[in-house]
């Protein structure tokens, strides 16, 4: 594997885990706010971190590709 390669592909694992985390940081912070208020937690603040982490997810599946993408576009 080539230097430019190996970079892509850390980028991109990198903002898959950021999604993600970012998600999981924004439903928690949702739970805790619902629990300390002593109301339901709402179906928006289940969507907002479900659109945080599906790109997040989807990229970790995908990363050798968007990596080989990544490191075509940069050798152009």
């Amino acid at each position: 594997m080539d230097a430019p390669h190996r970079g892509a592909l850390m980028l991109v694992r990198f903002i898959a885990v950021a999604l993600i985390g970012l998600g999981v940081i924004e439903l928690s912070l949702s739970w805790i706010q619902s629990s300390a208020h002593h109301t339901a937690l709402r179906i928006f603040d289940f969507v907002l971190p479900a659109i945080l982490v599906a790109p997040g997810v989807a990229g970790l599946f995908k990363a050798n590709s968007l990596a080989d993408w990544i490191s075509n576009k940069l050798d152009e």
